[in-house]
């Protein structure tokens, strides 16, 4: 029943062959990793007017050169994330570009500026979106956060159905909206020209605050919000079909300049129009509403805003599983997060960052307002990192003679690193108490649970090596054994010892997920353990229990002596609680399905859990 429910929601499983066919082309990659970096005008719009108000008509003429100077900003950070894309076709993320050029700190200093910012932009662009349908139905603002919720459930299970189905998905409400917003602009465009510009200093509400360089530099920080999403496209360059590398850097151009047309182009005319938005209405609700009147165009804008802004934590959906299962590959966080679900995505790392981000909605009571302080710290550190570590790429690429364009590219990478690390400090120290402070401190405190959990991984590494031990050689007659083992390591010896001191006949199985690790077990495992008989059963599902079950079945019919085989489980069992939750349950799982098996055919099989207590 369980696993019906399942495959109506995310559908059946794929095999792992198909992975190398699960692949996005530019229309359908474009949809899925651009939706953050489009949607961020509604935000970031909002955030520049809300931050210029203040000071009345002086201070919204300035809307439009701040907004000239982000547009700018977007474009350096572009053509440097597009020599990412090409120096790193296997994906490089600024977790990978930092940790290759500047150091495994600085690497995981990205990873986390970036693991937060894809968190945020979560909750950021749920509650943007239901805050846009609610500018136009004023009665939802009672509901934002359950609405909130929905949207993210709702993109939780599109992403747990795969990268083509979300790339399918995603196509119609991104292409809805720049379809609308552009006709918006274009009509905006010719009405202007018709009717001539408005006057602010005659609908501008009175100023609280005097025009200050605070102000100025305040909200061009909460501006920045606009940039976010850029990053995204140079880490998923694997899910692009081949050319990769040049399919990526197409398809990053594209969202660059369309997000650059959207933001400069609505900036301009709420300016032109003398826009002033009134209390429970975004900035970009009010600029519809006097382009396009109160009728069903209006409305058309305001539920294009919110399907891109509900979808714009998609691009969050296809990034930080990625950098998780990066992470997890390190060693750095949980390894469960490195596994294919079902559906060949990283379901484990989607429904985690699902999770935080809903967390995040409940806790700030769905008010993207009180969210953006957070939210563009971790974009704009790992911009940093990421092109100061371009920059040293470039410099031994000069150095093995490799590029002769390399001062060039040094260049614009420089540029970058440098732009970006002065709006970081801008950020910082501009939103430092309306909540940057919890991003900056959360940094380090991330990091340093990165490192205590490789940390563990490695003391676990360390006790369960074969360098040291000699083989087990002394046999033990019995009768029949089958053992399932996960690799050849020292928690598997006196597991080994014990099923040879009460069967003869031991046979062990491996389970192979990936094709050809198999092989280098059987190469490892004939070294150690010659007269103990290995078979490998391939896991075309990346199933551990399937594989077993089949072949206990296929040895019981065809030895048919009247009994059904043993089973000697080794399983290590971890110094402390919370290290169970950094490795798979395997042997629990195997557990529980031959119980379950012996229940439902009528037999009894011996199960034999051997521990292996690791030390600290």
């Amino acid at each position: 029943m369980i696993d019906k429910i399942k495959h109506l929601l995310i559908g059946p499983p794929l095999p792992t062959h198909q992975l190398a066919d699960n692949r996005l082309n530019k229309l359908r990659a474009l949809a899925a990793f651009s939706p953050d970096a489009l949607s961020s005008i509604a935000y970031a719009n909002q955030e520049i007017y809300l931050g210029l108000v203040v000071a009345g008509s002086a201070g919204l003429l300035l809307a439009w050169p701040i907004g000239l100077t982000i547009a700018g900003l977007l474009i350096i950070v572009a053509l440097s994330y597009f020599q990412t894309i090409h120096a790193y076709p296997s994906g490089g993320g600024s977790f990978i570009v930092a940790r290759e050029n500047l150091g495994t700190l600085a690497g995981l200093i990205a990873a986390t500026a970036l693991t937060i910012d894809y968190v945020l932009n979560v909750a950021v662009s749920a509650t943007a979106g239901v805050a846009a349908i609610a500018s136009a139905f004023p009665a939802l603002w009672l509901y934002r956060v359950e609405l909130s919720l929905i949207l993210v459930a709702l993109i939780t299970l599109i992403n747990l159905r795969g990268l083509r189905e979300t790339g399918t998905f995603m196509a119609v409400p991104v292409y809805v909206f720049l379809i609308a917003f552009f006709l918006m602009l274009a009509v905006g465009v010719v009405r202007l020209l018709i009717e001539g510009p408005g006057s602010l200093s005659a609908n501008a509400p009175l100023p609280t605050q005097e025009l200050s360089l605070y102000i100025v530099l305040h909200t061009f920080a909460t501006g920045c919000t606009a940039l976010t999403g850029i990053e995204a496209m140079s880490n998923g360059v694997p899910v692009f079909k081949p050319p990769e590398s040049k399919n990526a850097g197409r398809t990053l151009i594209a969202m660059a300049a369309l997000m650059g047309a959207l933001f400069v182009g609505s900036i301009g005319l709420t300016q032109a129009f003398a826009v002033v938005a009134g209390p429970d209405e975004t900035i970009l609700s009010a600029l519809a509403r006097r382009i396009l009147g109160p009728g069903l165009p209006y409305f058309v804008v305001q539920f294009s805003t919110l399907l891109i802004l509900g979808v714009a934590a998609n691009t969050s959906f296809a990034g930080f599983p990625r950098v998780a299962a990066l992470l997890a590959k390190e060693g750095f966080l949980p390894r469960q997060l490195m596994g294919l679900g079902d559906r060949l995505v990283f379901a484990n790392g989607i429904v985690v960052l699902s999770l935080v981000g809903g967390g995040l909605i409940v806790i700030f009571n769905g008010d993207t307002h009180a969210l953006i302080p957070l939210f563009a710290i971790g974009a704009f550190l790992a911009f940093t990192l990421s092109q100061t570590g371009m920059v040293v790429h470039w410099w031994r690429e000069h150095n093995s003679r490799r590029d002769s364009r390399w001062l060039l590219k040094m260049f614009a990478n420089g540029l970058g690193a440098i732009v970006t690390a002065v709006t970081v400090g801008v950020v910082a120290i501009s939103k430092f108490a309306e909540g940057a402070w919890i991003t900056i401190a959360l940094i380090p405190m991330m990091v340093a649970v990165f490192y205590r959990i490789r940390a563990h991984y490695r003391d676990v590494g360390r006790q369960l090596t074969l360098r040291g031990l000699p083989p087990s050689i002394k046999p033990f007659p019995a009768p029949r054994v089958v053992m399932p083992i996960s690799g050849v390591h020292r928690g598997i010896v006196d597991a080994i010892d014990f099923a040879r001191s009460i069967a003869n006949d031991v046979t062990v199985v491996y389970v192979e997920f990936e094709p050809g690790t198999g092989e280098r077990v059987r190469e490892t495992w004939h070294d150690w353990f010659p007269d103990v008989p290995l078979v490998i059963k391939p896991s075309p599902y990346r199933s551990i229990v399937e594989p077993l079950l089949e072949f206990l079945d296929e040895t019981d019919l065809l030895h048919n002596d009247g009994q059904q085989a043993a089973v000697v489980l080794p399983e290590f069992v971890p110094a402390r609680w919370w290290h169970s939750l950094l490795h798979n349950q395997s042997a629990s799982l195997i557990k529980s399905a031959l119980l379950y098996n012996r229940r439902n055919r009528g037999y009894q099989r011996v199960i034999i859990d051997v521990p292996y207590h690791l030390r600290r």
